[in-house]
């Protein structure tokens, strides 16, 4: 009987590891040391969008980037009128210096940019994309909710249709060439999860969990009653076995993650228009064209902007 009870242990703590893991923090970051962690990524928008992103001496004498009271704020240009022959409005894409497999990332997020033709994005991708992998945590378009989560990768990745979250898949091919670039979305069935009904409140936490067998995405939003402590008061380790079911749960049942996620940068950015925002803009509610929209309404962007209270990184 003890043999059998052993056996029982052995294996019920390793099905339990699934569902989370104790992890201990290797980065707190805050306003400047947040900044610090990060680059400038002064390159042509892949997605092709009404952009241009500066680097850090551009970001800093246009009051694009700034630190407060431990807040980072990021955003795009809100006072220069375009014409059609100058470049996209100046914004931001900043990436993570160090790159991470197997971890926790919690932000703390007041306030994400808002606007019609905006596309904002928190994410991680690998070096050689989509083949390394990328991880949409926080996305979306033209002030439209809820937020999508993402995965993109090679060939042969796909998600079951049935699977324990809260969120709503909205496509389960994750092959970023076979699916326009769509990959396989959960969306979270929270309005107050991205856009302004996102920052009427408040903002709120997104965290992922990247293991060797699974991702998860979390959200809560800043007034719920049922944020874990480990996520309003992060300390030196967290488990994450106690917070409850994910928003987006992307297990390895169909998907070799070894070979379809390499270490991963954290990329945080702000766009407009390009292949997604400008491909639905017409069915957004939103005036104009996409283009014409952001080229001449520059105070229309005022509240286009990231502002961080915090980013804690376990490993």
């Amino acid at each position: 009987m003890r043999t059998n009870f052993l056996a029982f242990v052995i294996f019920a703590c390793t099905v339990d590891r699934t569902f989370g893991a104790t992890y201990r923090r290797t980065s707190q970051l805050t306003g400047q040391s947040f900044l610090d962690a990060f680059h400038f990524d002064a390159i042509p928008d892949p997605t092709n969008g009404r952009v241009t992103y500066v680097d850090e001496s551009t970001a800093i004498s246009d009051g694009l980037v700034s630190v407060d009271n431990n807040q980072l704020t990021l955003r795009a240009d809100y006072t220069t009128q375009l014409s059609p022959s100058d470049p996209g409005r100046n914004s931001f894409r900043i990436v993570s210096n160090a790159q991470y497999s197997t971890h926790v990332a919690i932000f703390d997020i007041a306030h994400m940019p808002q606007g019609c033709g905006t596309w904002p994005a928190v994410c991680e991708v690998g070096a050689n994309w989509p083949y390394e992998g990328e991880v949409d945590i926080l996305e979306g378009v033209n002030d439209e909710p809820p937020n999508a989560c993402t995965l993109h990768t090679g060939s042969n990745c796909q998600m079951p249709a049935s699977r324990p979250m809260t969120g709503t898949a909205a496509g389960n091919n994750c092959d970023a060439y076979a699916t326009g670039n769509e990959g396989c979305g959960v969306t979270i069935n929270d309005n107050k999860s991205y856009g302004p009904e996102f920052n009427n409140n408040g903002g709120g936490w997104y965290a992922i969990e990247r293991s060797s067998s699974y991702i998860k995405i979390f959200f809560w939003e800043r007034t719920s009653g049922f944020v874990p402590s480990d996520i309003t008061s992060p300390g030196s380790s967290i488990d994450t076995s106690t917070w409850g079911t994910p928003a987006a749960y992307f297990p390895d049942t169909d998907c070799d993650f070894p070979s379809h996620f390499g270490p991963h940068n954290i990329v945080i950015n702000l766009t407009f228009c390009g292949d997604w925002a400008g491909s639905v803009y017409p069915w957004s509610g939103c005036p104009s064209t996409c283009v014409d929209y952001v080229n001449d309404n520059p105070s229309a962007f005022d509240n286009a902007y990231f502002e961080f209270n915090s980013l804690n990184i376990y490993q």
